[in-house]
Formats: C-alpha cells, sequence, structure tokens
C-alpha cells in the first residue's frame, strides 16, 4: 500500500481508498479528495508538512497526516 505522503513531487497518483473515520475521513473528503481522483503533488514544504497538491483544478494543501491517510495508486498521465 502506497500514501499520498509517499508520492513524489512532480508526480500524479489516483484516491484508491481513504483511510479512518469520523471527521478526518469526512474533512479529506469535503477538500475533494475522493476515490478514482488524479492528484498531482506540487511541492512539499522543506519539513515536509505541508504539501501542496493540485486536485480538480484548484491547489490544495493538506498536512502530512491527512496525506498518511489516502491510499493511492500511481497514475500513467504526467
Amino acid at each position: 500500500m502506497r500514501t499520498l505522503n509517499e508520492v513524489a513531487v512532480g508526480d500524479r497518483a489516483v484516491v484508491k481508498r481513504i483511510h479512518g473515520e469520523g471527521p478526518l475521513k469526512r474533512r479529506i473528503m469535503d477538500m475533494g479528495l475522493t476515490r478514482g481522483i488524479s492528484v498531482l503533488v506540487r511541492r512539499v514544504a522543506p519539513l515536509g508538512d505541508p504539501i501542496e497538491l493540485k486536485v480538480r483544478g484548484y491547489e490544495l494543501s493538506i498536512r502530512k497526516t491527512e496525506a498518511a491517510a489516502i491510499e493511492v495508486e500511481e497514475s500513467d498521465t504526467h
């Protein structure tokens, strides 16, 4: 299992599953990170937190702990 916080800058991944429950899972889904969505990792802060993503046509910053709850699969499109 690979998680979003392990994806390299400049790479795309497809969300496969969101782990966790309750408020954390709902928060992630409310930000537009749902199963089947393609995500581009734009940059990572120097200490690894936060992670900047491009998802659904907008830029989004999430915490490393949130990214670790998102299981992804590498995308074929760059």
